[in-house]
């Protein structure tokens, strides 16, 4: 049953009800379990971490969210209903974007064209239409370029929108792979270590950026992130994996305060 109660941060924020509810999730590449028995939900306008040290099954995690993995055992439920086995595009129609923990854009191709292909699910002329830039087709068109020329003002990038994303400096490109999510108008948007390779400057921006994106278009946020000082920073709600089981979840200081996640960051084990 789907959870429609709002609920009261430390903080002060209000998040709402379950957006996504992962039950009992098992997922095995082999003989080896990568995610064994998790079960936690995701709430409306939260941004909510997903933590734990290298190997701990977050990435694994991240694409079950996403629909690209689909567990042996448990499962997904996402607005009240059972979702079944979907495509990829599928998943994305459904509202769902996300980024990756290594850059996947098209390096010969401008800014503005990579963030134009997050629009893809918003085109609904065929492509004998789009060519000929007739009719209702040039309408989309004139809809979607405007569309992302108002992600671009959004994340600051007016200045690079011509250039080709294989010039970029590497936080530009994790900026711009954040712009092309958001460019598909996502209402749960999953992002796979945003600050991965950044400086502090950097990281800094994409933090703000983050926050805006959550605060201004109420966008619902899962993310995966190392840097605890951002994670503890940013987020509603953090649960927290080692070696694919689930060792805690609440609020950051709840989690910064449970022994078993400090005994996985440090290595020790706890008398």
């Amino acid at each position: 049953m789907l959870d429609t109660d709002t609920i009261t941060t430390p903080d002060g924020r209000t998040i709402g009800g379950t957006v996504m509810d992962l039950r009992n999730i098992t997922l095995r590449f082999g003989g080896v379990e990568a995610i064994k028995d998790i079960s936690f939900d995701i709430r409306e306008g939260e941004i909510r971490a997903i933590i734990g040290p290298n190997g701990a099954g977050k990435s694994s995690m991240l694409n079950v969210i996403s629909g690209f993995y689909v567990p042996q055992e448990g499962e997904v439920w996402y607005r009240g209903k059972l979702r079944p086995k979907m495509k990829p595009y599928e998943v994305a129609q459904q509202g769902i974007a996300r980024t990756f923990q290594n850059i996947a854009l098209f390096e010969g191709m401008s800014v503005l064209d990579n963030v134009m292909t997050g629009r893809l699910g918003h085109m609904k002329t065929n492509m004998l239409s789009q060519a000929i830039w007739w009719g209702r087709a040039a309408k989309e068109e004139t809809e979607n370029r405007a569309a992302v020329e108002r992600v671009i003002d959004f994340l600051e990038i007016q200045a690079i929108r011509k250039t080709p994303v294989g010039r970029l400096p590497y936080g530009l490109k994790k900026r711009v792979e954040l712009a092309r999510a958001l460019a598909a108008e996502p209402s749960l948007l999953l992002l796979d270590e945003p600050m991965a390779g950044m400086n502090v400057e950097e990281k800094e921006d994409m933090s703000r950026f983050i926050l805006d994106v959550n605060d201004e278009f109420g966008t619902t946020i899962a993310l995966i992130e190392h840097d605890m000082g951002v994670v503890m920073d940013l987020s509603d709600r953090v649960v927290v994996m080692d070696y694919g089981r689930k060792i805690g979840d609440g609020t950051p200081d709840e989690v910064r305060n449970n022994q078993a996640v400090i005994d996985a960051y440090l290595g020790v084990a706890h008398d």
